[in-house]
C-alpha cells in the first residue's frame, strides 16, 4: 500500500472510476460514460482514503463518472466546473490510440503532439485545455494559501495536464504523468517550491514512525 506522508496544504487530484471506455484506453472526453461495478467499487473505497482529509475546497468535472466518483467518495463539490471537463478530443473521440494511428499511417502517433480535428465536437488543443487548468489552479490559490486543501475530482488526461502547470511545465510534459482511477494523488510544496506530494496513492494516511 502506497500513503501520502503529512504536509502542508495540498491539492488532491482524483481521478474518476473505471469505465468500460477507459478500460478499453477509447479516448473519453464529452461522451458521459457511466463507471463499472469494479469502477463503483473503487470509488467507494476512496471514502475511507480520504476520511482524514477536510477540504476547503472540492470542484468536479460536469461529468456523470467523474460527479458519481465523488458522491461516492463522499464528497460535497462546492461547484461544479467546466474548467475540469475533459480534453475535447473532437473526432477521436470514442477511438483508441492503435485505431488512430492505423487510420493516419502513423505508428507514432499521440494525441499530446498531434492537432485535434473536430468531429461531433469542436476538440480542443492542448494549449486551451492549458488554460482552463490554469483558471482552477487560481482558485485554488488562495485555499492552499488559507493553509486548507482542495479536492479536484476529475479525469486523467486534464489532471495531468494541471499537474504539468502546477510544476512549471508545459502543458505537453503532462504525458510523463501516468495517473489510475480511483487513486489520489497530491500536488504540494517542499519549502516553496511546488512538488508532488504523492501519486497514484491507495490511502491519504500518513505513514507510522
Amino acid at each position: 500500500m502506497t500513503y501520502c506522508g503529512p504536509m502542508a496544504a495540498r491539492i488532491w487530484l482524483i481521478r474518476h472510476g473505471e469505465t468500460d471506455w477507459s478500460r478499453s484506453g477509447r479516448h473519453t472526453g464529452r461522451t458521459d460514460v457511466p463507471l463499472t461495478p469494479a469502477g463503483e467499487a473503487a470509488a467507494d473505497a476512496v471514502r475511507t482514503e480520504i476520511a482524514d482529509i477536510t477540504p476547503g475546497l472540492v470542484l468536479c468535472s460536469p461529468m456523470m463518472r467523474a460527479r458519481e466518483t465523488a458522491r461516492r467518495a463522499g464528497l460535497v463539490p462546492d461547484a461544479i466546473t467546466d474548467d475540469l471537463f475533459e480534453w475535447d478530443y473532437g473526432a477521436w473521440e470514442g477511438r483508441t490510440t492503435a485505431e488512430i494511428r492505423a487510420e493516419l499511417g502513423d505508428p507514432s502517433w499521440l494525441v499530446w503532439d498531434h492537432p485535434v480535428p473536430a468531429g461531433a465536437t469542436p476538440g480542443e488543443q492542448l494549449e486551451q485545455v492549458a488554460s482552463r487548468v490554469e483558471a482552477v489552479l487560481a482558485r485554488c490559490a488562495p485555499v492552499i494559501a488559507d493553509g486548507r486543501d482542495c479536492v479536484l475530482v476529475a479525469h486523467g488526461h486534464v489532471l495531468r495536464i494541471l499537474t504539468a502547470r502546477w510544476l512549471g511545465l508545459r502543458p505537453i510534459d503532462g504525458r510523463l504523468f501516468a495517473l489510475d482511477p480511483a487513486r489520489l494523488s497530491a500536488l504540494g510544496f517542499e519549502h516553496e517550491q511546488h512538488v508532488i506530494t504523492c501519486w497514484n496513492a491507495t490511502s491519504a494516511a500518513p505513514l507510522g514512525g
